[in-house]
């Protein structure tokens, strides 16, 4: 039996996010999609002692057709920016200075133009410092063809997967009648009952960056995720 689970690229985004490449064998970025302004597609979460501070990569949207893959940036000075946003506000967190060269490499160095490429190459050092050894693929890889539903029970049959799972919010749009047509098995993710773990400033919040929680629990961060069997 093969997982597989389809989603656009975020910009470093929640535990829930890699929870979610780390259940299945497959994840394909949905970058093929529409580009959403002000969506994770190009920002997320940190804290600060003044609370919730969102850090926003600036892109040009040029149609409302725009694909996240067609999605270039605008200011090449946003890495320096977001890096010393994150350092500022992460450096007394107990294991920053273990990870604080590998991502500081990636921002003082980011020549990347495109959001995708961006996007990409953060969740996939993440993947490494978490031990997530998942095959990553493109939707662009794939024949893309027919509606919402149509079109990720289609990738599927191309990647020779069983078994889709999915985010809750599919459940609004999808064809569980087509699926089981296809012989694709559905799954729906669980993002409900994480645990907490010690985060710098108070109130607790689920809903960050993957970034702070590496930073504040750090070889013991997958203790606090689903998908490495934390106890709940």
């Amino acid at each position: 039996m093969k997982k597989l689970a389809i989603l656009q690229s975020s910009y470093i985004p929640w535990k829930g996010y890699f929870d979610l490449i780390n259940m299945v064998d497959e994840f394909v970025f949905f970058d093929t999609a529409q580009y959403t302004k002000n969506d994770w597609r190009n920002r997320n979460v940190i804290k600060t002692k003044q609370g919730s501070k969102w850090l926003t990569i600036p892109c040009a949207q040029k149609s409302l057709e725009q694909s996240i893959l067609e999605t270039r940036i605008t200011d090449q000075r946003w890495a320096r920016k977001h890096w010393q946003s994150i350092s500022q506000n992460y450096s007394k967190s107990k294991f920053f200075g273990e990870y604080k060269s590998i991502f500081e490499n990636f921002y003082l160095n980011c020549g990347f133009l495109d959001l995708s490429t961006i996007n990409f190459s953060l969740i996939r050092i993440v993947n490494e410092i978490l031990g997530i050894n998942t095959n990553l693929t493109w939707s662009h890889e794939y024949e893309i063809v027919g509606g919402k539903t149509e079109k990720l029970i289609s990738i599927c049959e191309q990647a020779g997967a069983d078994v889709y799972l999915s985010g809750p919010s599919a459940k609004d749009y999808f064809d569980m009648e087509l699926a089981e047509e296809k012989g694709i098995q559905i799954e729906w993710m669980d993002y409900s009952g994480y645990p907490e773990y010690r985060q710098l400033h108070e109130p607790f919040e689920h809903g960050v960056t993957i970034l702070d929680l590496i930073f504040n629990e750090g070889p013991n961060a997958t203790q606090y995720m689903k998908s490495f069997g934390y106890n709940d």
